[in-house]
């Protein structure tokens, strides 16, 4: 694999989450509504252009868009071309294959913006963040290098962020407090796919590994179900089991840390031969 491509990886997971961070803001914030409903246009000249912050803010989440598509396409076409690994260029043809089906929606949630259409828009996205951070994981990994102690750690201190912004339960969940909400659940997210990616994969895993994979998996399962359901909480029932979940997460997240620790700090140990 090329140092473009590997970058290309990157960048697309990257831009990914960004956008799907812009994508909830837009929503929190009303913006999706403006630019008058119209779709593929806006407000302003030549209906190409915002006319007001509002329009600006779905007008930039809709050019973030194209090119986040973009780069996801050219990054799957030069997978294909440099022929790397399998899993890697059917996780990037899952990402591309939806795109068509994100688009579609993401026009319904203007023009509709009823909330089966904007969990079925946020499930799609996720679906591609998926898809994506997983071809990321595995084209560092290709490299021989994990980092896995360093992901489980990030991981890890995410947590504790998604405990106290969890939806309504100790502070505001405003578009602002969304976004940080967003933005740390997606990190901690995508450290939870590299981490059980990692622990699969690599050879390190002898005896340790399956314990790591059987904490990880569960949690990144945790954490993308709160996200999806995270703009949907409402009332004390709900918010109750969308906090609980969250513990939950965390609890197998610091467990992992601590594994992960502790397996790495005893390989360090040297072993002194008795002469």
């Amino acid at each position: 694999m090329t140092p473009r491509l590997r970058r290309l990886l990157v960048g697309a997971a990257a831009m990914t989450g960004v956008l799907m961070v812009l994508g909830v803001y837009t929503a929190a914030s009303g913006a999706g509504l403006t630019c008058a409903g119209r779709w593929p246009f806006c407000d302003g000249f030549l209906g190409l252009f915002p006319a007001n912050w509002g329009s600006f803010i779905e007008w930039f989440h809709r050019l973030v868009a194209m090119i986040t598509g973009f780069v996801i396409l050219g990054t799957t076409v030069l997978a294909w071309r440099e022929g790397v690994a399998a899993r890697i260029r059917y996780a990037l043809v899952v990402a591309t294959v939806i795109l068509p089906f994100q688009i579609v929606l993401g026009a319904l949630t203007v023009t509709e913006y009823e909330w089966i259409i904007l969990t079925a828009h946020y499930v799609v996205a996720t679906s591609i963040f998926t898809a994506v951070a997983a071809a990321a994981s595995w084209g560092v990994i290709d490299r021989g290098v994990s980092h896995l102690r360093e992901t489980v750690t990030v991981a890890a201190l995410g947590m504790p962020v998604l405990v106290l912004l969890a939806p309504h339960s100790f502070v505001s969940f405003g578009p602002t407090t969304q976004a940080i909400y967003y933005t740390v659940g997606l990190t901690t997210y995508a450290a939870l796919i590299a981490a059980t990616l990692w622990g699969r994969t690599t050879r390190a895993r002898e005896k340790h590994s399956s314990r790591l994979t059987l904490l990880t998996a569960p949690a990144s399962v945790i954490v993308v179900a709160l996200l999806i359901m995270g703009r949907q909480v409402y009332g004390p029932a709900l918010e109750l089991v969308h906090l609980g979940g969250t513990v939950v997460a965390a609890v197998l997240v610091v467990t992992a840390a601590v594994l992960v620790r502790n397996t790495q700090s005893t390989q360090r140990v040297p072993v002194n031969d008795a002469d």
